[in-house]
């Protein structure tokens, strides 16, 4: 009798584990491939800089010294270099 039930258990669990994904529409995968599509990066080099600029910043806010002013200076100017690298994109989308 143990047996049984944890068997029907074990049934009942797995197969109110997979409802969700029975409930999904049948063209979902090419709803999430139009999805990613439209997510995919547009300018690539753009992003690879803003990818650097903030591992710079990163750098720089880590470093041992402050370099008589010059690391600070360097932190302004890629913050400035990160804001007109936003507004290339939100021009673009325009």
């Amino acid at each position: 009798m143990k047996k049984t039930f944890a068997i029907l258990s074990a049934l009942a669990f797995a197969c109110a584990i997979s409802l969700p994904a029975a409930a999904q529409p049948k063209n979902a995968a090419k709803i999430k491939r139009v999805q990613m599509a439209k997510e995919k990066e547009q300018h690539p080099e753009i992003a690879a800089a803003i990818r650097h600029l903030k591992e710079a910043k990163q750098n720089l806010e880590h470093a041992s010294h402050d370099f008589g002013g010059h690391r600070v200076t360097a932190l302004k100017h890629i913050d400035e270099a990160l804001e007109e690298c936003h507004k290339a994109l939100e021009f673009d989308k325009k």
